[in-house]
């Protein structure tokens, strides 16, 4: 079942009965809206004026809904996740701190294998020359040493976007905006997909930085990433202006969890097929598999 987004960028107060979320907007001449729970996969608030009831919050986390709440630019900064995200958590997370150090190495080279390879096919789908990834997805070794993932993504972002001078940097120019965006709520989703898979989003298979809360997460959602570009790629050729983030440009990306991608030969919805690739990923540390499930990009 795909779940609904909601986005909420004007002031609102949200509260909850039977089992609905209950929309109200003070000061507005709009009627009273209402929305199953069950229903919701992502709540992001946006504008500061936003009032929660802690009943509404209780309900969204036990049905886990992720609430992701937004900064003074209107970027995602934070991520209301559960407790308690499977029933057998502890057991889960014990596999997953006990994982031995080939294994994330090897893990990390299957990831960083089909993120390369998805951006190969995201540069041909754009008619680029992608000769290069190709034989760099050949030249990944275990723990990936050579550092392919970082060389990969230098080179993909120089010739994706038909912009002078564009590379990709969190402050650059635009539309590393609009990729800042989208990767902060891939990253929402993959994290949702973890805790739902009963591990922790901190602890990390590369990843390993003691100030971020979600290295595991940024490690899973890297051959996802080619999905969220190509979604910002196709918003930059049909847009007259990407400096800012407009309401209907948010709207565009927080398609995100829906984009139908291909994994294991069938088609999915991008949330869906996360909780799989989570899912695989446990297997994985519990010793019934060796390979994480992906998304292929064609």
């Amino acid at each position: 079942m795909i779940k609904r987004t909601l986005f909420f960028s004007n002031p609102a107060y949200l509260s909850t009965r039977n089992e609905q979320l209950v929309i109200n907007f003070p000061g507005e001449d709009k009627n009273e809206t209402t929305i199953p729970i069950e229903d919701l996969g992502y709540v992001i608030l946006e504008n500061p004026q936003i009032t929660v009831t802690n009943g509404l919050l209780m309900k969204l986390v036990q049905n886990k809904t992720a609430i992701v709440t937004c900064d003074k630019q209107h970027l995602p900064c934070s991520f209301l996740q559960p407790l308690v995200g499977h029933s057998e958590q502890t057991e889960r997370i014990q596999h997953q701190l006990n994982a031995s150090i080939p294994l994330k190495k090897q893990l990390w080279q299957q990831t960083v294998i089909t993120k390369i390879e998805n951006q190969a096919n995201h540069l041909l789908k754009q008619g680029r020359n992608a000769l290069k990834l190709k034989r760099w997805v050949k030249e990944v070794k275990s723990g990936d040493t050579q550092n392919h993932e970082a060389i990969a993504a230098a080179y993909y972002f120089q010739h994706l976007f038909k912009i002078e001078g564009f590379s990709r940097n969190q402050k650059g120019i635009s539309p590393n905006n609009l990729l800042n965006y989208g990767y902060a709520i891939l990253r929402a989703i993959t994290a949702r997909a973890l805790i739902s898979s009963g591990m922790l989003p901190s602890v990390g298979i590369y990843h390993h930085n003691k100030y971020n809360a979600f290295c595991l997460a940024d490690d899973i959602m890297e051959p996802y990433r080619p999905f969220v570009d190509s979604l910002v790629y196709d918003i930059v050729e049909t847009s007259n202006s990407i400096e800012e983030l407009t309401v209907q440009i948010k709207s565009e990306l927080l398609r995100i969890p829906a984009i139908d991608v291909i994994i294991d030969g069938k088609l999915s919805p991008l949330m869906n097929a996360m909780s799989r690739t989570t899912n695989s990923l446990y297997e994985c540390f519990a010793g019934i598999s060796r390979k994480i499930l992906y998304p292929e990009f064609n």
